[in-house]
């Protein structure tokens, strides 16, 4: 998931009060990073096949993936290792990959090409908007959200992904019976995750509070930013909710 770095971009004009009082509030920012070759040729050979353009309009799944089959969508995959690791291992679903950080949109396509991965597509742009306005209402099969930004500092907290308003919107695109499935190292992002997603009056918990081990549906791999956490000294925690038949 893109963690806060140096910002270098969705900086407004100080001077333009217009832009600041209408911008909306970024669960993000864009860090600098530098593409490597191996990747940008992943991007040059692969990204006209796999990368999808953001539209305003909701996708053809059937038609983006030349298939039928269960769609999930994984928001902020980072560097990519987990997600092609879980499609690699689901080749019956297709994943539909969200990711602001050009490096590791290189990075996933590069493992695409290298593991032969065609049910993966990626969309570079804004979880928010895509979600909004390229997935239509009850079409995903699941949703995962694996270790984004805690925004740890109190001032920065609105920052956040998992809030109400946008876990209201997620949660309508999710068919009845398919899942949401969260997971942070950061303590006070879990309890935050726990609550809101609680208080979505159209989803279920699958477990009696955090989601474990046992549960059938927390088959994520280790991601780089769990082993992180675990070397830390943090905990890790889960929340995996199914969308209920009616709210």
């Amino acid at each position: 998931m893109s963690k806060a770095g140096p910002l270098v971009d969705d900086v407004p004009d100080p001077l333009d009060t217009t832009e600041l009082r209408h911008r909306r509030i970024r669960s993000f920012v864009t860090r600098a990073g530098r593409t490597s070759p191996a990747q940008q040729r992943a991007r040059d050979t692969l990204g006209k096949r796999f990368v999808l353009p953001f539209a305003s309009a909701p996708l053809d799944f059937a038609a983006t993936f030349g298939r039928i089959a269960p769609v999930v969508l994984e928001i902020g995959f980072g560097m990519g290792a987990a997600t092609a690791e879980i499609a690699a291992s689901r080749r019956d679903v297709d994943f539909l990959g969200i990711e602001v950080h050009a490096p590791g949109v290189g990075a996933l396509l590069k493992m695409m090409g290298e593991q032969d991965l065609t049910n993966l597509r990626i969309v570079e742009h804004d979880a928010v908007e895509v979600v909004e306005q390229m997935i239509a209402p009850a079409s995903l099969d699941g949703v995962h959200v694996y270790f984004p930004d805690p925004w740890h500092k109190a001032r920065h907290n609105k920052r956040r992904l998992i809030q109400p308003a946008f876990v209201a919107t997620l949660a309508s695109r999710i068919r009845p019976g398919g899942f949401v499935h969260c997971a942070t190292d950061w303590d006070e992002y879990a309890v935050q995750m726990l609550e809101v997603l609680e208080g979505d009056p159209s989803l279920a918990n699958t477990s009696d509070g955090y989601a474990t081990p046992q549960n059938p549906l927390v088959t994520r791999p280790v991601t780089k930013f769990e082993t992180r956490g675990k070397r830390l000294g943090h905990g890790v925690w889960d929340v995996v909710f199914f969308r209920r038949q009616r709210p």
